[in-house]
């Protein structure tokens, strides 16, 4: 199922050539003369919850039923089975940019966009199945509190549920997706430390996007070598 996430990235090639169309144009939005600083090291934790359950659930069912939840949910299965390199993840925090709210690289920014995330997870506006599918909400529900907002490790945040109360409305997850990423982000680097609490399968899944054909074997060694992250970094 991971490979077949990230195969998905070939798809996302015309939301990558306009983000980099526009920036080439626009340029940057860091101020002329401004050069990244990495700061003192930023600890972070990316404790996962414990998705073998949901995994088996997800097995069990038949093509119909996985066919239902593509269209009501689109492919948000597939973050179960994005493996947390735990060493890449520390390594890229420490070039995320609080002050620009984006990832600094020498006098390159990258930030990951609402058009990205979207295309990734083909994420549709949330509504409602009819009550013979329950089961299919109740999974997505899941996947939105123990994956994509993990605020509180084996537990589902009252406010994840709030997506699902209000059908009517059919509102896109994906801005509150990214707020919470930028916010945990944030929050991380200003203090040192911190658990991210925000969707780490979707971070490392965009950037990965951008770094797709250069990543060999050990995405860790990538990092070192062509970003030349030189912040200590140990075991996941």
């Amino acid at each position: 199922m991971e490979t077949r996430f990230f195969d998905k990235v070939e798809d996302n090639a015309a939301v990558r050539i306009w983000g980099e169309t526009t920036q080439q144009e626009k340029g940057d939005s860091l101020t002329e003369g401004y050069m990244s600083e990495l700061w003192d090291f930023t600890w972070v934790s990316v404790t996962q919850n414990n998705l073998q359950e949901m995994k088996e659930i997800w097995d069990q069912w038949d093509d119909e039923i996985k066919r239902l939840f593509y269209c009501h949910y689109g492919d948000l299965p597939y973050l179960l089975d994005v493996k947390i390199d735990g060493r890449l993840f520390r390594a890229l925090v420490q070039y995320w940019n609080s002050a620009y709210s984006c990832f600094t690289f020498g006098k390159v920014d990258l930030v990951p966009t609402i058009e990205e995330y979207t295309a990734l997870i083909r994420c549709p506006k949330i509504q409602r199945i009819p009550d013979i599918k329950k089961r299919v909400d109740v999974f997505a529900l899941s996947i939105y509190g123990l994956v994509i907002f993990p605020k509180a490790l084996r537990h589902i945040d009252e406010a994840v549920s709030d997506l699902f109360d209000r059908p009517s409305k059919r509102t896109t997850p994906v801005p509150a997706i990214l707020a919470e990423t930028f916010r945990s982000l944030n929050v991380c680097r200003r203090a040192g430390e911190g658990r991210f609490i925000g969707c780490a399968q979707l971070l490392l899944s965009w950037f990965h996007s951008h770094y797709r054909r250069k990543l060999d074997d050990d995405p860790s060694e990538f990092a070192r070598r062509e970003c030349r992250m030189e912040s200590p970094v140990d075991g996941s």
